[in-house]
């Protein structure tokens, strides 16, 4: 229950908020396996997602079967919410990028009228909208990553933003090489080779998705 309240959409509500919501039969807990389908392209929901455990993969696939991933989702991240809340046709598939435990809300209907006078509304409204505000900053990162047509400059953007927002010059990133790829709007084997080039000229070093970044300036500089 206490690791529920830390997440960003329940914050600032109380065990009696959360235990009102499940008499309301509005949340529960589901396990995925590993590239199972959560929420699918075209479906409509009520319910947005929370990650307790695992990750979880927002992909596109258009009618040629190209896959783009658009981000990753870790644990304590949403998904889901803005679709939850518009009853609109889900556009995104949302897969299991690994075994995963889930808390699904049925948002939509705890945003009804008939709770405005219950305080825990306000405080929903207030979390959606930080969220939303989080979500946009996310999108506009993808689309600086994608901005440029060379490999590298795609990678350096990238990854220096994960170092600016980890405050480090060495971490893990959230995907592998191929979902890297996906994400960068990269073919897999254009991107190892600029990474390759980029660690034989000392920019970086690197095994699997850990990453080290040589650079004489600390991350928020």
């Amino acid at each position: 229950m206490e690791n529920h309240l830390k997440n960003p959409v329940l914050k600032g509500l109380t065990p009696d908020d959360i235990q009102q919501f499940r008499q309301y039969c509005c949340m529960r807990e589901k396990q995925y396996k590993k590239d199972e389908v959560i929420f699918r392209a075209g479906d409509r929901t009520e319910e947005l997602g929370i990650v307790l455990e695992g990750d979880v993969l927002i992909e596109n696939i258009d009618l040629w079967d190209n896959m783009t991933i658009l981000s990753s989702i870790g644990t304590g991240g949403v998904f889901a919410e803005t679709y939850a809340l518009l009853d609109e046709p889900l556009q995104v598939d949302a897969v299991a990028g690994s075994d995963c435990s889930i808390l699904l809300i049925r948002i939509r209907y705890l945003m009804q009228p008939q709770f405005a006078a219950s305080p825990w509304q306000h405080t929903l409204f207030q979390n959606m909208l930080a969220i939303a505000n989080y979500k946009n900053l996310t999108l506009s990162r993808r689309i600086f990553c994608t901005a440029s047509k060379r490999v590298r400059d795609r990678l350096l953007t990238y990854l220096s933003g994960i170092a600016i927002e980890t405050g480090r010059t060495e971490f893990d990133i959230p995907f592998n090489r191929q979902q890297l790829a996906d994400y960068l709007n990269l073919d897999r084997s254009a991107l190892s080779r600029e990474l390759c080039l980029m660690r034989d000229e000392g920019l970086l070093s690197f095994h699997k998705n850990h990453f080290r970044l040589a650079n004489n300036k600390t991350p928020h500089q």
